[in-house]
């Protein structure tokens, strides 16, 4: 199955000259997604994964059917107040100031096995903060994972893990 046959792409997305890559038309397809499940699990069950982290929101999306799929944990990596309880934060930069992700302070366990997901890799910013915040509560980050990948922005050149994405775009 051509995966990049059930993502739509939505030109001027967020706002003029992006062009966004949508996972709602491939959510839809229920093949297309079991498919994308399917795949993406045998991508990840080698690395013997204790949890499965998603990143806000879409990566959620992403890893917990996969962790349902895999039978491991999942938890979520959110912006800072999204979260209940007692969380760790991590403020990085961006293009023009900063931002802050966040964990719940009991999500990780020292030396657990993890596997970081999103729907879509670009930049690499958030991705290359979240390893930060997940090396500072004692991960032991074993690989990302994503459906897509904008292999034009080298976004997996701000982290070391290995890398799998499912569908790639060149340009």
């Amino acid at each position: 199955m051509n995966l990049k046959d059930h993502i739509r792409s939505v030109p001027d997305f967020p706002k003029p000259g992006i062009l966004f890559y949508d996972i709602s038309t491939l959510l839809a397809h229920p093949a297309a997604w079991q498919y994308c499940v399917k795949e993406l699990a045998l991508q990840v069950a080698p690395h013997k994964p204790d949890l499965l982290l998603g990143i806000e929101s879409r990566g959620f999306l992403t890893a917990a059917p996969l962790a349902l799929e895999l039978g491991c944990g999942f938890a979520m990596i959110r912006k800072k107040g999204k979260l209940p309880g007692k969380t760790i934060a991590y403020e990085y930069d961006l293009e023009y100031g900063t931002d802050t992700i966040e964990i719940q302070e009991e999500a990780i366990q020292a030396g657990q096995r993890v596997v970081i997901l999103d729907d879509l890799l670009a930049t690499g910013g958030t991705m290359a903060a979240s390893f930060e915040l997940v090396r500072q509560v004692g991960g032991d980050i074993r690989s990302v994972a994503c459906i897509i990948e904008l292999s034009f922005l080298n976004g997996r050149s701000r982290f070391d893990a290995p890398f799998t994405s499912l569908i790639t775009y060149d340009e």
